[in-house]
């Protein structure tokens, strides 16, 4: 009963972090999400990397579960989410460098469920890192 509680509790935590990280980037295009994250990134990249709290979240969830491997790959995922938003909006809004392609991209419209992705995904690997 005790662990069930556990699994609840932190399966919360991460839920309301990654809604908040959600509703912050959300947005029609991946353009524009990378341009609502640029504003934070603009301001201090400090203030960029404290508006991703499941980050710190995989991290300390990470050590408290003495290195899972399903809390060690919610960290990776997490890492390599920042690293890529962090490279998009240097090429983006930096060096103004982009493929066609990348461009294409960009501008195409997403689903509206698509970043709501993480909500089904990432409470899983808290599940089975506790299990």
């Amino acid at each position: 009963m005790i662990v069930d509680e556990l699994v609840l509790n932190f399966i919360l935590l991460f839920l309301l972090l990654e809604i908040y990280e959600v509703q912050w980037q959300k947005a029609e295009t991946l353009l524009g999400m990378l341009a609502r994250m640029y504003a934070y990134y603009h301001r201090s990249v400090f203030l960029f990397l404290i508006a991703h709290p499941t980050f710190y979240f995989a991290i300390g969830f990470m050590t408290l579960s003495d290195y899972n491997i399903y809390a060690v790959t919610l960290f990776l995922i997490k890492a390599v989410d920042i690293a890529v938003k962090i490279v998009l909006l240097k090429e983006v809004f930096l060096k103004k460098e982009l493929s066609p392609e990348l461009t294409l991209a960009l501008l195409t419209p997403i689903n509206k469920f698509i970043p709501y992705m993480g909500l089904f995904a990432y409470p899983s690997l808290i599940y089975l890192a506790l299990s």
